[in-house]
């Protein structure tokens, strides 16, 4: 029934609640899971245009590294469990890219928990969860 189970995660321990679940339902269906962390561009202000733009390429890459490294752990965690796993980072607006990674990867699942980030500077991830379920099948 489930080939691909596609699940973003935010490196947050709510978000990591869907996990278990992913485990089994890949377990039943010798499905595969592809592991995706979106990076959103921030603007960061600091002086002139060409110091702004290498700085904000420099955070781009800190977020890559970072999403990359995360993803390599739990790409782990699943493999160690005989789980076949891979990693991906998809750039841009939350839902966007969660949506644009489930039709690229070829998905026939996307598994995500309601809530995940949280603070006043981050997305809710219960706001990201209702707008993908509101655009995809």
């Amino acid at each position: 029934m489930y080939n691909y189970i596609l699940v973003p995660l935010d490196g947050s321990k709510r978000a990591e609640a869907i996990l278990p679940h992913v485990e089994e339902l890949a377990k039943r269906y010798d499905a595969q899971v592809i592991l995706l962390q979106v990076v959103e561009s921030v603007p960061i202000p600091v002086g002139p245009e060409e110091t702004f733009g290498a700085v904000q390429q420099q955070e781009l890459e800190r977020q890559t590294e970072q999403a990359v490294s995360y993803l390599t752990g739990v790409q782990e965690e699943f493999r160690a469990r005989d789980i076949e796993a891979r990693t991906c980072v998809y750039y841009g607006p939350v839902v966007r890219a969660i949506i644009n990674a489930a039709e690229c990867e070829c998905a026939d699942l996307v598994a995500m928990a309601s809530h995940g980030r949280s603070g006043s500077s981050q997305v809710f991830y219960g706001s990201v969860a209702v707008g993908v379920l509101h655009r995809v099948d």
